[in-house]
């Protein structure tokens, strides 16, 4: 399998052959009396002796923010062949990216604003095929009749996948008036990115290593599956002498890539291993202690606790042998510099995620890798944020005190109101039940992607209105939605901007949408526009938007600029890294030496935390369902419930109809160590249900050495067997964030 995607990346794929080739069988496949015949889209094709036309792109499959570069061939407006981007930030295009042809031309592929005729929830929406003219008037109606009955915030405004949109849907919420507008990362990166913030004062999933970096530590990512442009940077390091420690419970590509280290923990404690590898760093004088002494707070209190987290207690805890925790702690403390890099989520996936994720960032700090050449550099970059939109774009000025004030998770989850303006969307199902909700506004939403999946689209189906923007019609979600609308994908879209250090991107759009579709970006505008701010929404022009983001960077930058650079604007001025800035005030807010944090140190134990009312120690706790905490519940469900890992070919829930890449995986599975499957009688190919105390799915069973004996390793993401059936809504008080990765489970024979 592998090789066959690695040997695609380097591919020049036809259209045509892309399509009729072998690997791909066909983007539809229609019933005939005695089998099955291909169908194509309806002028799917160019002629083949139409003059050619190339033009630059950057792919939107994985959703984050790679944006990986195109190169596109069109003839007669139509794509026949993509390639790898020369001389690009980002490269290669990965299998996912290669495949997006047949997204593009796939002909389920929704092209007509489209409203439902019968009643929600009930399978058959009778979708019916309306103007663009009626969906918005309809929408409008229906969000100005919840704004008048009882103000702006019972409007949510959600951005799923992709997440290009969430600055131009931020700032149409902002102007409606509501601060319920919410998006994907309620259960993605936020929860890493509090916990560092809450430590360095930076919200960071650390850097690559350097020229100068001696050691390297990676906690639970693997960037082989799910990022490849990012793992042959990490290779050329490893070939250069940097030293890798890997945290991860599976043997991935990049564990066997990469790791002098690998620790494989069980899913969940996290924590626990990041405060045993401090007990050793501190016991044996593997640490920088002036740096510590001088620049964190809470340095005493800090190594007190974990006195506690012995080397022999830990292994207990986390499965992770306890000379491999001395030897990291060795490795970390003695080979500095080290940079650091971390993952959106396996680490933060669990009802401790805030404090796991803060215990691993003191390791950072411990070994002074801080703002150091060839460490965790603090850079503050362009202005823009990571989806390449600013604070004043996004209309902050009006998020003011007093509507934030209105924020329907300022009880639930305060410390994530510190650090994040949008809302934690995990328990939606609540606000609606208690009337704060009436009508939402979807971008790429999928409801699959919350746990007790069901809940969520309860609560979709009980508004009084919800409108979604998608590529396709997917009935888990659509089906509990009243209007739909057709979303441009990226080789019909212009924004966002692709955004790399100080170089800035323009895209412009390949060929023209098909269908009616609409990129996100203008179909948010437009209804801005609608809703009584045209001017502040250009009338629905994604051109004059970009302007406007470009004018609020203040960098002096314009879009002819851009234009004129069609391999990249680079900004001028900058300056060479300057390292230990917290020593020369070039790191505050205020010009004084130190970080951004209440203390001005880096905090092992957090002022905002105690401000909260919380613990300000990076407390390690179970998760709520473990062989520890409950183990009356795991007498009958022993096995650890792993959910959500990357595989090369799919990207959450996306993806899973393409024909090219549906070959890898054509249908869910479950992956058990041999010791785990043979305990119950089962072998490789078999299906299998897993259930616990909340729900059971069935799949087919993969026995591989890749996971640990006694963990449940499934992909998440498959409408069929939805995995989040069996994930509790039990939420991390820091985070909000849900146990996806920490469950308990068992595995029997169908």
């Amino acid at each position: 399998m592998n090789s066959a995607i690695e040997n695609a990346t380097c591919a020049n794929v036809s259209r045509r052959s892309f399509l009729k080739g072998a690997a791909a069988a066909a983007v539809g496949i229609a019933a005939v009396d005695g089998g099955f015949e291909f169908v194509y889209p309806e002028n799917a094709f160019a002629d083949e002796n139409a003059p050619e036309v190339t033009k630059h792109t950057y792919c939107d499959m994985c959703n984050h923010t790679p944006k990986c570069g195109i190169t596109a061939t069109v003839k007669e407006d139509k794509i026949v062949r993509v390639v790898s981007r020369a001389n690009y930030p980002n490269d290669p295009l990965c299998a996912k990216g290669l495949s997006s042809l047949q997204e593009l031309y796939d002909p389920h592929r929704l092209l007509h604003p489209m409203k439902r005729t019968k009643p929600k929830g009930q399978g058959d929406a009778g979708w019916e095929q309306i103007t663009w003219d009626e969906a918005y008037d309809t929408i409008v109606a229906a969000l100005n009749k919840v704004k008048d009955e009882m103000g702006p915030e019972g409007v949510f405004f959600y951005c799923g996948d992709p997440k290009e949109p969430r600055g131009a849907v931020n700032r149409l919420a902002n102007l409606f008036g509501s601060p319920t507008y919410g998006n994907e990362s309620s259960t993605c990166a936020y929860a890493a990115l509090i916990g560092t913030g809450l430590v360095f004062g930076a919200q960071t999933m650390g850097a690559n290593p350097t020229d100068n970096s001696k050691s390297c530590l990676i906690w639970s990512l693997n960037p082989a599956w799910s990022l490849p442009n990012r793992f042959g940077k990490l290779m050329n390091a490893k070939e250069k002498g940097c030293k890798f420690i890997i945290v991860d419970p599976r043997v991935t590509p990049t564990v066997t890539g990469l790791a002098d280290i690998h620790l494989q923990l069980r899913p969940g404690t996290d924590g626990a291993l990041a405060l045993g590898i401090a007990h050793v760093m501190l016991r044996d004088g593997y640490f920088d202690e002036e740096f510590c002494q001088n620049w964190t707070h809470g340095f005493d209190e800090f190594k007190e606790y974990v006195q506690e987290f012995t080397p022999e207690k830990v292994a207990e805890i986390t499965w992770v042998p306890a000379e491999k925790i001395e030897a990291a702690a060795k490795l970390w403390g003695e080979e500095t510099p080290g940079t650091f890099i971390t993952s959106a989520s396996p680490q933060v996936h669990h009802t401790n995620a805030g404090n796991n994720m803060r215990a691993i960032s003191s390791l950072v700090a411990l070994a002074g890798n801080v703002d150091v050449a060839g460490g965790l550099q603090i850079d503050p970059g362009l202005p823009f944020d990571l989806f390449a939109a600013t604070p004043a774009f996004n209309r902050e000025d009006i998020y003011d005190a007093q509507l934030a004030t209105k924020r329907y998770d300022l009880e639930d989850f305060p410390v994530w109101t510190k650090f994040v303006k949008q809302m934690q969307t995990n328990r939606f199902p609540e606000y609606v039940d208690e009337g704060k909700i009436k009508a939402m506004v979807m971008f790429g939403g999928n409801a699959m992607m919350w746990p007790q999946s069901h809940l969520y689209q309860e609560a979709i189906g009980k508004l009084d209105f919800a409108c979604a923007a998608d590529y396709y019609i997917r009935p888990w979600t659509h089906d509990y939605v009243d209007i739909i609308l057709p979303a441009a994908m990226c080789y019909e879209r212009m924004a966002p901007f692709a955004v790399f250090g100080r170089k800035i991107y323009l895209r412009e759009p390949v060929i023209e949408p098909r269908g009616e579709a609409r990129e996100d970006w203008q179909v948010a505008m437009e209804l801005g526009s609608r809703l009584g701010y045209a001017e502040e929404c250009f009338n629905g022009s994604v051109e004059e938007a970009l302007a406007e983001v470009l004018r609020t960077t203040e960098l002096g930058v314009t879009m002819q600029d851009l234009r004129d650079n069609p391999d990249g604007y680079a900004v001028p001025g900058g300056a060479p890294y300057e390292p230990k800035k917290y020593e020369t005030g070039k790191i505050r807010k205020d010009g004084q030496p130190g970080f951004n944090t209440p203390s001005g140190k880096i905090e092992l134990v957090s002022e905002v935390m105690k401000e909260c009312g919380f613990e300000g120690l990076p407390l390690y706790n179970e998760p709520v369902y473990s062989p520890i905490s409950t183990p009356d519940l795991a007498k009958d469900y022993p096995l650890i419930l792993n959910t959500g890992s990357r595989v090369p070919m799919y990207s959450h829930s996306k993806l899973r109809d393409c024909p090219w890449l549906n070959q890898f995986m054509p249908e869910p599975i479950v992956r058990l160590h041999p010791k785990t499957a043979a305990e119950r009688g089962l072998e490789d190919g078999e299906q299998v249900r897993v259930f616990n105390q909340l729900g059971e799915i069935e799949v087919k069973l993969e026995v591989t050495n890749l996971v640990l004996p006694g963990v449940v390793d499934i992909f998440h993401g498959w409408e069929k067997a939805n995995v989040n059936k069996l994930t509790a809504r039990e939420f991390d008080h820091v985070t909000g964030y849900p146990p996806f990765k920490s469950g308990l489970c068992q595995v029997e024979r169908a």
